[in-house]
């Protein structure tokens, strides 16, 4: 008990110092002491084997505060690279990204109507890709997928759009490859981007909402992503909203994401063209199949009314939500995520305005919302996070 109590804390320790140097940049050992508290002999002792490593290096010279000048230390941010995987839309998209979120090389493969099986070969194929592309030492693979997964075995517990269900895609890949393997929900791995690469950096308390083909949210709690006791944490998609509502892909009707995915948008909008010929959306697309998100936004920005009115009815849809999340958590700050996201003020202001009528008053006044600016590059660098959290405890 006393060899792997020192061990703990020696690993706690190490972990410490590494997040310390990872968070300032450019470092002093003296420094690294006085901010964590540690002893000078302990920095020295484990900086050493953080150098014999490679993740840390000597870069510089500190200024001189009246004696030796101190030298300085930083990560090594290509001394591992993170095979980080999205999952959540029409195409798998991969890369190989450093320590520091910086991508060296990127994949797309189109995954078309594959499911099933021929999904889980294409995740093969595009992971032995991304592995060949670097000659870096492996940290491991982190994956962002839609649907329920049990992060803490690595199962795919339902995935609608992949047709997987109760699959051990983590213990299949580490078989493999051979490399520590994490999986979590896409909506999760954005909250875990959002606050080590994105504007959630200073943030204790997050919720970041993502809204594509699909709706989730990630939660962080205590700058710890919070899965939940069945790691269904934030499945807000399928919470249903209109009872009377659109049959959904999960069995129920009216559920959120009927209402408010890019998927259910693009829907009413073909429906719309298809019914005035007249209307702004086909000055942007020469078909009806042609419309999707990125016809929706030039259209609203041409000034299409009819798209306005339902930017606008999704913000209300999506503010009764928030207000929920945030009334029930006490979490002030919300980044929306995900193609919606490029609507901007559009979508936020009308989710304001329901959190201001659906929340108390006071409260109400104090919970920020904004748009994240990760873009498509969200969940990979989410499952970069997710590496960088577990492997180095890099929060």
């Amino acid at each position: 008990m006393k060899k792997a109590t020192r061990q703990h804390t020696k690993t706690h320790n190490s972990q410490l110092i590494l997040q310390t140097i990872y968070d300032r940049g450019r470092v002093s050992r003296a420094d690294i002491a006085r901010l964590t508290g540690l002893t000078r002999t302990t920095v020295s002792d484990i900086v050493g084997e953080l150098m014999e490593d490679g993740l840390v290096a000597e870069v510089g010279i500190g200024p001189s505060a009246g004696g030796k000048p101190p030298i300085l230390l930083s990560v090594v941010a290509d001394s591992r690279h993170i095979i980080a995987i999205d999952l959540a839309n029409s195409e798998f998209r991969g890369a190989v990204v450093n320590l520091r979120g910086e991508f060296r090389h990127r994949l797309e493969l189109p995954v078309g109507d594959r499911d099933g099986d021929e999904a889980l070969e294409l995740v093969y194929r595009l992971v032995d890709e991304l592995i060949a592309l670097t000659d870096s030492p492996i940290l491991g693979i982190g994956i962002g997928s839609p649907g329920l997964m049990d992060a803490r075995h690595g199962v795919v517990r339902k995935s609608v759009n992949l047709d997987w269900q109760d699959l051990p895609l983590g213990s299949l890949l580490e078989a493999r490859y051979h490399l520590p393997v994490y999986i979590a929900n896409d909506s999760q791995v954005a909250a875990l981007a959002e606050m080590r690469f994105g504007s959630g950096k200073d943030a204790t308390n997050l919720i970041v909402i993502k809204i594509g083909r699909g709706v989730g949210a990630g939660i962080v709690l205590n700058r710890q992503l919070y899965f939940g006791d069945n790691f269904g944490a934030g499945e807000i998609g399928h919470v249903v909203i209109d009872p009377g509502g659109e049959p959904c892909r999960c069995g129920n009707c009216g559920c959120l994401e009927t209402l408010v995915s890019s998927r259910a948008l693009v829907r009413r909008v073909r429906e719309m063209a298809r019914q005035d010929p007249s209307a702004t959306v086909h000055r942007f697309a020469a078909t009806l199949e042609e419309i999707n998100t990125a016809v929706l936004l030039e259209a609203f920005h041409a000034g299409d009314e009819s798209i306005a009115r339902l930017i606008e009815q999704t913000g209300q849809h999506l503010g009764t939500s928030v207000a929920s999340m945030t009334a029930s958590l006490g979490i002030q700050r919300v980044v929306i995520a995900g193609s919606m996201a490029r609507f901007g003020r559009a979508l936020t202001d009308p989710i304001k305005r329901q959190i201001a009528v659906r929340s108390l008053p006071v409260l109400a006044t104090e919970i920020e919302i904004e748009t994240s600016n990760l873009g498509n590059d969200i969940v990979i660098l989410g499952a970069a996070a997710l590496l960088l959290s577990e492997e180095l405890g890099i929060a």
